[in-house]
């Protein structure tokens, strides 16, 4: 009894306690326009009401700086390591990068939202995915395991939108290659899992098209009442 106690009191205290989530969208589209982004909105509208004191951080990839990883960075990261000055578009870009995954690493949530095109995710989230890889602060690499996540801690769901189904256990699954790809990453990090909500087909099934919006709406909002 007084085990169950305990664990009802610390689930109301963790409750009771302000998140911060980072809404991540990779869509040049906004809400009005996009399936992926109607959805994520109704997501996160579901999610302020049953969470008012949280703090959401909307990070629009298509609207930030996210660097790629290029020469800059790689000739930057190697001078840092060897204690040599930086050039400034070399600064500039592993400055923005160390922004990136700090304020990636201080939220206790995540909300990826993004299309599918050609099998997977938009060039940007990849380049995001890149500025959150970074040894140190979301791994470690430790003897006789390798690489370790260090974001057991946090929770992350993701939104996703195709005009064909490729969700598990469809006939095209094996080609999707973005909520795959992202739930590699998750894993690699340490986040323990990545609901993946799906909509799709509405292309390959136009007519249906509302009505498969309508129904991946009330399971997002069903998810972000207990996210």
């Amino acid at each position: 009894m007084i085990q169950l106690l305990k664990k009802i009191f610390s689930s109301n205290h963790d409750n009771g306690r302000k998140h911060k989530v980072l809404y991540i969208t990779a869509h040049p589209k906004n809400q009005d326009t996009s399936y992926s982004m109607s959805v994520g909105a109704a997501f996160i509208e579901t999610y302020r009401k049953a969470n008012p004191n949280d703090e959401i951080i909307h990070l629009d990839l298509y609207k930030s700086n996210i660097p790629e990883i290029d020469a800059d960075v790689l000739n930057g990261w190697k001078k840092a390591g060897e204690g040599k000055p930086l050039s400034a578009a070399e600064q500039i870009k592993i400055d923005r990068l160390n922004e990136l995954v700090d304020q990636f690493v201080e939220v206790d949530k995540y909300i990826f939202v993004n299309p599918i095109w050609n099998f997977s995710f938009p060039p940007v989230l990849k380049a995001y995915i890149d500025s959150i890889c970074v040894a140190g602060k979301t791994f470690q690499y430790v003897a006789g395991k390798g690489p370790v996540g260090l974001l057991e801690h946090k929770k992350a769901v993701h939104i996703q939108a195709s005009g064909s189904v490729l969700s598990p256990g469809s006939d095209f699954a094996s080609f999707e290659m973005g909520h795959r790809h992202l739930n590699v990453i998750m894993k690699f990090l340490g986040v323990p899992s990545l609901e993946g909500i799906f909509v799709e087909g509405t292309a390959s099934a136009s007519d249906q098209a509302k009505t498969i919006i309508d129904k991946t709406i009330r399971k997002a909002r069903e998810v972000a009442r207990t996210f």
